[in-house]
């Protein structure tokens, strides 16, 4: 699994408008849903710097993405430009992907 991070200040007379487009049912992740491979995504606000935001996009690997950006390009695209309307910056963070053992935590702490 690999997850894409994102950054995004969001434009401060769009802020509500932002956190609906870039939520889990948002536009981006709608567009996402289509392509197999494709696991979810979750938008992180700042709590110390007002209208900061990250996205974290997971998918089961970067050939999923890759095959999802080459069969939504017109759509990507699209999707994008609207979106620039919404924020002051934008800017890859990186594509992470998990080291070692992963623990999922609820009721009761396992390993997975």
């Amino acid at each position: 699994m690999i997850q894409i991070v994102w950054e995004f200040v969001a434009r401060e007379d769009k802020v509500a408008e932002f956190e609906n487009f870039y939520s889990a049912t948002g536009s981006w992740a709608t567009l996402f849903h289509e392509s197999s491979g494709f696991l979810g995504t979750t938008l992180l606000r700042d709590t110390q710097t007002a209208r900061r935001y990250l996205t974290i996009d997971r998918w089961e690997s970067s050939a999923s993405h890759q095959r999802m950006l080459e069969r939504s390009a017109s759509e990507y695209e699209a999707t994008d430009r609207r979106c620039e309307a919404l924020t002051e910056s934008e800017r890859q963070i990186g594509v992470f992907e998990g080291v070692g053992d992963q623990i999922e935590c609820g009721r009761k702490c396992q390993r997975k």
